[in-house]
């Protein structure tokens, strides 16, 4: 993000704040869309940033809500629901009864246990509602049913003529560099289909699958994403399943369209160690695997700095860099070298787009939730969520 967009940002809202450009995020899109065959969609996963799924309804083919909470949104937002598969390992009950009762119609229901099977097809049944499901294939967690379940899902469907299992899923991590790992994953998926077909006479409509793209979040970090990509489809080239793959996304999608930017508003030594305190913290800035304190991320400074390189030793300061929580884990990054940083400097840092908004804990201490601003196709500014307060939900009530 350049200096005149920062400047324009700090002059209209306040720190800390998220920002996702939407221009960056479509242009996203279409590249994951060049680089993969054409046989293959993707399904944009809500859990990673509520905020964007309205610019992305034209250009993603399908969206994954795991809550009751994230499907309100989307309804709200007026997506359309034949877009939406309902995944999650606990679907409600009473929200799978209204929605059926309602006769609205999710796209897909994902099937996750042998319970979920149950109440859906009764769910169904008491409506008088067709739909469809996708069983997940457990990869050995708490997710999805073993090849012995989804065989029974597919065989006491065939009876039903309110069921259509459409497809299967596979989802089994996300960071995943390892193409080795891409390799054993698709194949063993692959082969199970291949053995539905030959046990069940059953080929799936599609297969959901969800490669875990990674994403670079610090420096340093060498990722060559076009040859990943290149690998990648060569994988799915060599399949024996060839009929419509659908890969389920979040942080590949998202992450490079956000920036979130914190203000430094304190400054002190501690026994020989550097401290800058900032408004914002760990309940908003959650990259990967919290280890982001033990390296170094994507972020500059503003007002920007002379070339870094040419600097005295002098004026490079190796700075702790904590929020506002009272806890000692509030590190956001240790021992980042920053030229002559001042109290009010803002530190800005990118690939902030995926889960940062909504995986913080964000209500520890009660502090506010960040604005959350759009900069949209005409590169215009627009506050999505304006800076709210977070009080109201800690408050106990005795009325």
């Amino acid at each position: 993000m350049n200096n005149e967009r920062v400047k324009l940002l700090l002059n209209n809202y306040q720190t800390p704040m998220y920002v996702f450009d939407t221009s960056i995020l479509r242009q996203r899109v279409n590249y994951l869309k060049n680089c993969l065959p054409d046989n293959v969609s993707l399904c944009y996963a809500v859990k990673a940033n509520t905020f964007i799924m309205k610019e992305l309804s034209d250009i993603i083919d399908r969206f994954e809500v795991c809550s009751p909470g994230e499907l309100s949104i989307c309804r709200e937002l007026d997506m359309p629901m034949e877009k939406i598969i309902f995944s999650g390992v606990y679907k409600t009950p009473s929200v799978i009864k209204e929605l059926t009762e309602a006769g609205i119609l999710i796209g897909i229901y994902s099937v996750e246990s042998m319970l979920q099977y149950k109440l859906i097809v009764e769910a169904s049944k008491r409506a008088n509602l067709k739909v469809n499901i996708m069983p997940r294939l457990t990869s050995g967690n708490q997710f999805g049913m073993t090849e012995d379940e989804v065989k029974e899902v597919i065989r006491e469907s065939k009876a039903n003529n309110l069921l259509n299992v459409c497809g299967i899923q596979f989802f089994s991590g996300t960071q995943k560099t390892s193409m080795k790992k891409q390799r054993r994953e698709l194949e063993y998926v692959d082969g199970f289909l291949q053995t539905l077909k030959e046990e069940l006479s059953y080929t799936p409509d599609e297969l959901e699958f969800g490669p875990g793209f990674p994403v670079s979040y610090f420096q340093g970090e060498e990722f060559d994403e076009d040859e990943y990509m290149k690998e990648f489809t060569k994988l799915l080239s060599e399949m024996n399943f060839q009929s419509k793959i659908t890969l389920e996304l979040g942080r590949s999608i998202a992450a490079s369209c956000g920036t979130y930017l914190t203000r430094v508003v304190d400054m002190k030594n501690n026994k020989g160690q550097n401290y800058a305190i900032v408004d914002g913290g760990i309940n908003q800035l959650v990259y990967f695997g919290q280890s982001m304190a033990m390296k170094h991320p994507i972020c500059s400074v503003y007002p920007e700095r002379a070339d870094i390189g040419n600097a005295t030793d002098e004026n490079i300061v190796n700075w702790n860099i904590c929020g506002s929580l009272c806890t000692v884990n509030d590190i956001i990054v240790k021992q980042l070298p920053i030229q002559d940083l001042k109290i009010d400097d803002v530190l800005v840092f990118e690939n902030t787009g995926a889960y940062c908004m909504t995986e913080g804990i964000s209500l520890f201490l009660s502090r506010d939730l960040p604005t959350v601003v759009l900069v949209d196709k005409n590169r215009e500014l627009r506050a999505i969520r304006k800076l709210a307060p977070t009080y109201p939900l800690n408050k106990p009530s005795y009325e």
